[in-house]
């Protein structure tokens, strides 16, 4: 039996056959990797702390896949690797290393690594203590709200017990009172060299990785990416660490990048190195695509793939921001390195409360971001300084489809229920926000990073209006019916001789979407408040009060052209026989184009809209037998002659029913 198995992680791409290639062929069942529980550790700590010599030790693979990595002895980019563990209730786990960078110079790549983890191994070496960077790593590990992890004091067989007693008590006292406090997270010595301490470890972090929460499976996909590169007979394959979601083979994923948005199926997947019907949420994925109108040179790190026709790209965030106590004051529109999942770009920030914001403060922030991307509540994000380069804060993504602004402090209002309110009082309060123009049901989801049907259900229980797919708080509709009636009364002040406005107007006039509109429009006139006559809205009262003989011409009019079809008179012919006076005759004419009963097409040429309906109709119907018509063809279906088929045709182009190509019209 032939087996080929794509090895993404590896530093040169490799193929393995019948497991006899590459690292040792993992044999566990794509059913089982599936039902076992998924945990993504990330390591963390200064440069040549052991970082990578101690996932080696743990898992058996070689993190550093670039060749500069091993001659010069660092990691240089992130790496990874795979390991099953037993959970202490016997069922088993499956854990993904990332390991990351602990070269200062480096630190954007630690960054892109350490977004998607769920645990972290905070690597300090027995024999140096606490670096730079390990401050600096374990800042951002906070900053991210890492809740778990475990610190790995290494290098233990390079000290004697006495040093090794002394390095821990200091180690203590740096994490005491953090989510790596010793009260509540194991302090574990180990050699990577002798393996003393391995087992240990291997039993703390079954114990620590099976108290963390199962990600959601069933919410929207998302995969940042951290790696694209190809592979001879199976083209493009991306990595990344699946932060939500499942992903299935042949499936459509969006492209969410700053460059060419576009969409992509899935041809394969791959769980550390094992094929997979599906990836689920905490797992390291690959994915073998099928680009269709992309390129391996349109995906790049930072870009992410996600459940397709839901989320939108955005380039401003509201977030809450932490500043570190060891950061300089950050000034209202200062400049930033902004880092989020693999993405990294410059940001501008746009502080609402207090300014400057001081170090060790938290404030509710606007980023400008540099290009679009991804970006949804709930997102941890890390800032650094723009120069030096330094790490001097994170935060919470609270809105990533902000409004124009407003009023600032009705902007921190809202960030307050964001960051502390339940669904259903978040989903209020974003229909709010909107006033009377209403909140579209499908726009939720991407507000919201929660399924459709999620967002029906909390609509209901938040208690808001639905009209349609719009929705409406009770407060801001009964204010849309308000506005609506003052909107009418306001049009017969300005306009005492017109029977009424139009109702396309009177909805661009309030700002309300079409299904609002319509329920408040019924409402009105339910209530008696308002009267629609065609297209027409005007106050009980105020519209055209014909006398018998008005409505009488009113009707022979419609009736001369609704009987004549295509062949129509001339108007000036219908109104010369009728017994109301030329000033009153042109009124109802008026009256009938405004309800679009009759139809101007040219100067001198008005039709029923019965005959242009059902000329429309027989146009729509050739398209399948002959999808072009020139006017010789047109005269004979219609039976009309030159002079009414020039300005038919003409009227068609401009309805888009046909487009003039030539000497021909294209029938769309």
């Amino acid at each position: 039996m032939l087996v080929l198995t794509v090895e993404p992680d590896s530093s040169v791409a490799k193929i393995k056959v019948n497991g006899r290639r590459g690292r040792p062929l993992h044999t566990t069942h794509p059913s089982i990797l599936s039902q076992m529980k998924s945990v993504i550790v990330g390591t963390a700590g200064h440069i040549d702390h052991g970082k990578t010599a101690l996932v080696k030790a743990l898992t058996g693979i070689d993190a550093d896949r670039l060749e500069e990595e091993k001659r010069r002895g660092i990691t240089i980019d992130i790496g990874f690797a795979h390991l099953e563990l037993p959970a202490p209730d016997g069922s088993r786990i499956q854990l993904g290393f990332v390991d990351v960078p602990g070269h200062e110079r480096f630190v954007r790549n630690m960054l892109a690594g350490v977004g998607g983890i769920d645990l972290v191994l905070l690597v300090i070496a027995a024999d140096e203590g606490i670096k730079p960077q390990t401050r600096e790593h374990f800042d951002i590990c906070r900053l991210l709200a890492i809740r778990r992890g475990i610190t790995v004091l290494t290098k233990s067989d390079a000290v004697d017990a006495e040093t090794l007693r002394v390095v821990r008590l200091e180690v203590e006292t740096f994490v005491r009172g953090s989510f790596l406090d010793p009260a509540q997270s194991p302090i574990v010595a180990v050699s990577s060299l002798t393996g003393a301490g391995l087992d240990e470890l291997k039993s703390a972090l079954a114990q620590v990785a099976s108290e963390v929460a199962t990600k959601d499976s069933a919410a929207l996909a998302r995969l940042p990416i951290d790696r694209v590169f190809t592979i001879k007979g199976f083209g493009t394959v991306v990595t990344g660490t699946l932060v939500a979601g499942t992903i299935r083979k042949e499936e459509e994923l969006e492209v969410f990048s700053a460059g060419k948005p576009g969409r992509v199926r899935v041809r394969g997947v791959q769980v550390h190195g094992s094929p997979a019907e599906a990836a689920v949420a905490g797992q390291r994925t690959a994915l073998n695509l099928n680009l269709a109108g992309l390129s391996t040179g349109d995906l790049a790190r930072g870009m992410t793939l996600a459940t397709p026709g839901t989320f939108h790209s955005t380039t401003r965030v509201d977030a809450l921001l932490s500043l570190l106590p060891s950061a300089k004051p950050l000034k209202d529109g200062a400049r930033v390195h902004f880092h989020a999942y693999t993405t990294e770009m410059i940001a501008e920030a746009r502080l609402y409360g207090a300014k400057p914001l001081k170090p060790g403060d938290e404030q509710y922030v606007q980023l400008r971001l540099s290009k679009p991307t991804l970006l949804l509540p709930g997102d941890r994000f890390i800032v650094r300084q723009f120069s030096p380069v330094v790490t001097i804060g994170g935060g919470l993504i609270l809105d990533a489809s902000p409004l124009a602004r407003k009023q600032p402090q009705n902007d921190i209002v809202f960030l307050i229920k964001m960051a502390a309110g339940t669904p259903e009082e978040i989903l209020a309060e974003r229909v709010r926000r909107r006033a009377t123009l209403g909140l579209p049901l499908d726009d939720v989801p991407g507000e919201m990073n929660i399924r459709r049907e999620e967002a029906a259900k909390l609509a209901a229980a938040a208690g808001l209006l639905r009209f349609g797919q719009v929705l409406i708080t009770s407060t801001f509709y009964a204010a849309a019916k308000s506005l609506t009636r003052e909107a009418v009364r306001e049009f017969h002040d300005a306009n005492p001789l017109v029977p009424g406005m139009n109702k396309e107007e009177l909805r661009d006039q309030i700002d309300v979407l079409p299904d609002v509109f319509n329920s408040v429009l019924a409402k009105l006139v339910e209530e008696h408040q308002l009267e629609v006559a065609g297209e027409l809205v005007h106050l009980p009262g105020r519209g055209v009060l014909m006398k018998d003989e008005e409505a009488e011409s009113k009707k022979i009019i419609e009736q001369a052209f609704a009987s004549a079809g295509l062949k129509v008179p001339s108007l000036k012919e219908v109104l010369a026989g009728l017994k109301v006076d030329k000033i009153r005759a042109q009124k109802i004419v008026t009256l009938l184009l405004r309800d679009k009963v009759l139809i101007k097409i040219s100067e001198e040429l008005v039709f029923h809209q019965s005959a242009l309906l059902d000329l429309r109709r027989k146009i729509a119907a050739l398209k399948t037998t002959a999808p072009k018509i020139d006017v010789a063809r047109f005269k004979d279906m219609t039976g009309v002659s030159r002079k009414y088929a020039i300005p038919l045709l003409e009227y068609l182009d401009r309805e888009y029913v046909t487009r003039r190509v030539g000497d021909e019209r294209v029938i769309l």
